[in-house]
């Protein structure tokens, strides 16, 4: 486009920010997206290492903007979840939680998945191949922000190349530690959980068969989630092992026998023999909750708003809806003929989006602090818990659909229809 004047700019080209252009390019908003770092980078192999769970209605969002069709092939679905306590030694308590796809389905004939477990080097080469065919939206990348003045009418943008853009509204998609929420004022609630997540891939003997498995083990959860199989045709999971800061500092350093070894303590042999394969990156946890959504000629979306645990698998799927509100808010403007960033236009979404989020981030939160622990009464707690649910058909079915996304207010994309 190379023009200086645009609806929507959106700084930040991860997972949240290449979704959000695309969204509001295809609902006709003009649209540019900014990076620092040149766009190839972000699809190497070597640049993330993580999987991102997809939930139903979030790829019903990818499937209406045309994403989907380059992802279906690297998404392995989620069929099942099967959730468990377990001790030092690794070994999951029998008292555990299922849930089955079939529960939440209308039609019991043709149960849609869960969810999928994609690659996250996938979903940003297909994200980027489709923002390249979109001509509402200009990709600059490498460049960065280096100055944002925001008015009643317009936020002026200077770029440390030299140039020099505007926008109706700024969008910041810059991850939970961005610069603009700061520069805006935007306080935050934000805190440490002491714990870092190793993230890999294993290999093991038998299919996953498409299921889910979460252990809460005393330093945190261990997530076996199941991946498309390998190359060579081996079955592979992906895995977020999160353990205390200072032992995983410890585990990282160990030699690959001795790190096999803690390993396969925490696996288990429900899939045969598994092992680590290929590189392993390493991540810490933190929440992050931003006091406001919107500022003058600003809106945060995403991590920017609200950076959660990764132990419900729900943290990109908060960003995809928060995606799906305001380029829904947006369009509806746009169509009126009123001005997209304006006031009262930003707190449309913020106040679509607040109780959702807050429900999110508080109940990731309690979940952490209930089972990221070796107390006895809590585990003895968490156990029947777990049972508790795991009896009552209309409980697991409620969780069902809100893993799948099918609670609450429902943006248009997130019901697979155009704003």
């Amino acid at each position: 486009m190379d023009s200086p004047h645009f609806d929507l700019a959106v700084v930040g080209a991860g997972l949240n920010g290449s979704l959000l252009a695309l969204a509001a390019g295809d609902a006709g908003l003009s649209t540019v997206l900014i990076d620092r770092m040149p766009l190839t980078s972000l699809t190497e192999a070597g640049f993330d290492g993580r999987t991102t769970a997809i939930a139903y209605t979030s790829q019903r969002l990818f499937a209406a903007l045309g994403v989907w069709e380059d992802v279906a092939g690297q998404a392995e679905p989620i069929r099942d979840i099967r959730i468990s306590d377990a001790g030092h030694d690794g070994r999951a308590s029998p008292l555990h939680l299922h849930f089955d796809h079939r529960e939440a389905a209308p039609d019991s004939r043709d149960p849609a998945p869960m969810g999928w477990i994609v690659e996250n080097r996938f979903l940003r080469t297909a994200l980027l191949r489709q923002l390249a065919d979109c001509p509402q939206v200009e990709l600059v990348a490498p460049d960065e922000v280096i100055e944002t003045s925001r008015t009643a009418d317009q936020a002026d943008l200077s770029l440390r190349s030299g140039r020099r853009l505007t926008a109706r509204l700024v969008a910041s998609a810059e991850g939970r530690f961005g610069s603009m929420r700061e520069d805006a004022g935007i306080g935050a609630r934000s805190w440490s959980y002491g714990q870092i997540a190793i993230v890999l891939v294993a290999r093991h003997e038998r299919p996953h068969r498409g299921i889910a498995q979460e252990k809460f083990l005393p330093g945190g959860p261990f997530a076996i989630l199941p991946m498309t199989d390998g190359p060579a045709g081996e079955h592979r999971s992906s895995i977020v092992w999160t353990e205390r800061a200072d032992l995983v500092r410890r585990l990282l350093e160990l030699d690959p026998a001795r790190f096999q070894a803690e390993f396969a303590r925490r696996f288990g042999d429900h899939l045969g023999h598994a092992e680590p394969v290929g590189p392993r990156w390493s991540y810490p946890l933190s929440l992050v909750h931003a006091e406001r959504y919107t500022d003058t000629r600003l809106v945060l979306v995403g991590d920017a708003a609200h950076g959660i645990h990764p132990i419900a698998g729900q943290g990109y799927n908060l960003g995809v809806r928060d995606i799906a509100a305001l380029v829904e808010v947006l369009a509806d403007s746009k169509r009126l003929g009123l001005d997209i960033g304006a006031a009262d236009t930003l707190e449309r979404y913020a106040q679509w989006r607040r109780t959702d989020n807050f429900a999110m981030v508080a109940g990731t939160d309690l979940l952490v602090w209930l089972f990221s622990n070796d107390s006895k009464p809590l585990r003895l707690a968490r156990d029947l818990g777990l049972a508790a649910v795991n009896r009552v058909p209309a409980l697991r079915r409620f969780f069902v659909r809100h893993a799948m996304g099918l609670v609450g207010d429902l943006p248009k994309l997130i019901r697979g229809e155009r704003p």
